[in-house]
């Protein structure tokens, strides 16, 4: 079976991820074909909008499909990953720039490489299942394909407790945190898909809205995004370590069990570069900042230990580069974020 099924249906350019055994993750090629396919619609007066969803109960697209990054890696190929992520993230920065709707339909796990497949999207839609998150720290790599600006944008400082911890959200939180914008039983998705094919317009989910009646589920965020940026605003690893050990509730035990899992140089990192962006930056400078590190993520980085730990031998002992987050120099995180040269990415 293909791992994409790329097509048109009525008014509507269609692209469904067809590898559900694998929690639909996307593979480098998957990557060049959906870029193919939207700048093939961009201009094409037939389809007047895109429809991305995914086959399969479990997962709308878990992550990057991350073992042959560990193969290429480990024998010291670093260019494989490097055009991995450029192609990759001109994806992204195309569907965030897209000149027609885009929607998706986020069923089940959305994570790293998914968020980025559907995150940037005019119309986002989380159903009864959805749960959404960007765990790259826990195997030694950053928020990226543009979730480092997603994060960025959510209230408060909720965007660094989302991307150290990779807390999961469901489609209430997912909406809350600026992931999402509209919950839709999935029940309801196949005839909102045939009325978005049959129409070319975004219009029929505000329909499908309206026959569910049914509100997203209450999100615990709202009460919960003082508190925790109480914490998560500060810039400095030791006084958020320190704030966050004088805190209490079930959040905080969470978090604090997070930082002690995560890679110290990718939650360091992560942490700076939710305070090098703003609101305003745009996707391709969040790209580009995402880039520098992952450039650098397996000669200098924790990100092949993460693999070998969590996928390839599932002993969950990573061996990373540093105790502690607080025992990362700044002057290392400075030079995992520095500029590249003639290597920055160029979308």
């Amino acid at each position: 079976m293909s791992d994409l099924n790329i097509r048109t249906e009525g008014r509507a350019g269609r692209i469904t991820l067809t590898r559900p055994k694998a929690l639909n993750a996307l593979t480098h090629e998957m990557c060049r074909r959906i870029e193919a396919a939207l700048r093939s619609w961009a201009e094409d007066p037939a389809v007047a909008l895109v429809v991305i969803d995914a086959e399969g109960p479990k997962a709308f697209c878990a992550g990057g499909d991350i073992a042959e990054l560990y193969a290429t890696g480990t024998a010291g190929d670093f260019e494989y990953g490097r055009r991995f992520w450029r192609d990759e993230y001109r994806m992204n920065a195309l569907i965030g720039a897209y000149p027609k709707p885009v929607v998706a339909l986020m069923q089940g796990f959305t994570m790293g490489g998914g968020v980025g497949l559907a995150c940037h999207a005019g119309h986002r839609i989380v159903g009864n299942t959805s749960r959404i998150a960007m765990p790259e720290c826990g195997i030694g790599l950053v928020p990226d394909v543009g979730g480092s600006l997603l994060l960025r944008r959510a209230p408060g400082a909720l965007g660094a407790w989302l991307g150290m911890t990779g807390a999961r959200m469901g489609p209430g939180c997912a909406i809350f945190a600026g992931f999402a914008d509209t919950f839709v039983p999935e029940t309801g998705w196949p005839d909102l898909v045939a009325r978005l094919c049959e129409t070319g317009a975004p219009g029929a989910i505000d329909a499908a809205i309206a026959a569910a009646a049914t509100p997203a589920p209450d999100s615990p965020l709202p009460g919960q995004e003082q508190a925790i940026s109480a914490v998560f605003h500060a810039r400095d690893p030791a006084q958020l370590v320190a704030a966050l050990a004088e805190t209490t509730g079930d959040w905080a035990e969470a978090a604090r069990k997070a930082l002690g899992r995560g890679s110290p140089l990718a939650l360091a990192c992560t942490l700076e570069m939710q305070h090098s962006l703003t609101r305003h930056s745009t996707l391709p400078e969040a790209l580009a900042l995402e880039y520098r590190f992952v450039h650098r993520a397996m000669e200098r980085g924790d990100f092949l230990e993460g693999i070998r730990a969590a996928i390839i031998d599932k002993d969950n002992a990573p061996r990373w580069r540093h105790g502690a987050i607080t025992d990362v120099p700044a002057e290392e995180v400075a030079a995992m974020l520095a500029p590249l040269g003639a290597a920055e990415l160029e979308l």
